[in-house]
């Protein structure tokens, strides 16, 4: 295994285990709470988070064939944890037809980027990226009623989390120029984590 990829596989098998300890702690609070929107939305969450830095580590930890599923099903869980994240957001602090309406589209363009990912064999991602960050930033059409459910710190939780997010994409696009450029932006992604889920655990 190259230098790089020791470090990709190391960076995200940090964040593996930080979000099965994570998921169950979110999960915990939320059976002691006995909200059911809240123990099937942190269990969505926490699943996202368990499954995006599981396929990510196995990913850069294999080579030949495997190496090449794993980044499939890396790409596919990319989607599942930005619609998990949203997910404890519309359906606990929102609800209602601004929360449900979200929730419905940032699905739905998450199934529509895995079959896209799944179509396509090789290539340049550009259309995926795009999606991730359309996706991404779908909350800003939320915002008034998020600041009116949560605190200013959640909301600047939550914004940083996103903005995380955004920068690590830099990164991301000179993966194949530096050889650790992709386990920087392996470490954004885990910033963004745990930013929401600070956000989550305190404030939905």
């Amino acid at each position: 295994m190259e230098k790089g990829e020791k470090f990709n596989s190391y960076t995200h098998l940090a964040g593996a285990v930080g979000s099965l300890f994570g998921g169950v702690i979110l999960l915990y609070i939320a059976i002691s709470e006995g909200d059911p929107w809240k123990i099937a939305s942190y269990s969505v969450f926490g699943a996202a988070l368990i499954t995006l830095y599981t396929c990510s580590t196995l990913y850069h930890s294999f080579s030949g064939r495997w190496k090449k599923i794993f980044q499939k099903l890396d790409h596919i869980a990319i989607y599942l944890l930005i619609a998990g994240t949203y997910t404890p957001f519309t359906l606990v602090t929102l609800r209602g037809e601004i929360g449900w309406t979200i929730f419905i589209l940032v699905w739905a363009l998450a199934a529509a980027g895995i079959l896209l990912d799944i179509i396509q064999k090789q290539g340049k991602r550009i259309i995926q990226l795009i999606l991730y960050l359309i996706m991404g930033w779908l909350a800003v059409f939320a915002i008034e009623p998020l600041m009116n459910e949560i605190s200013t710190y959640g909301i600047f939780w939550l914004v940083t989390g996103g903005l995380f997010y955004t920068t690590g994409v830099i990164f991301y696009v000179l993966s194949n120029k530096y050889r650790y450029a992709h386990g920087i932006w392996h470490l954004f992604v885990i910033a963004g984590s745990l930013s929401h889920f600070i956000t989550i655990i305190h404030y939905v």
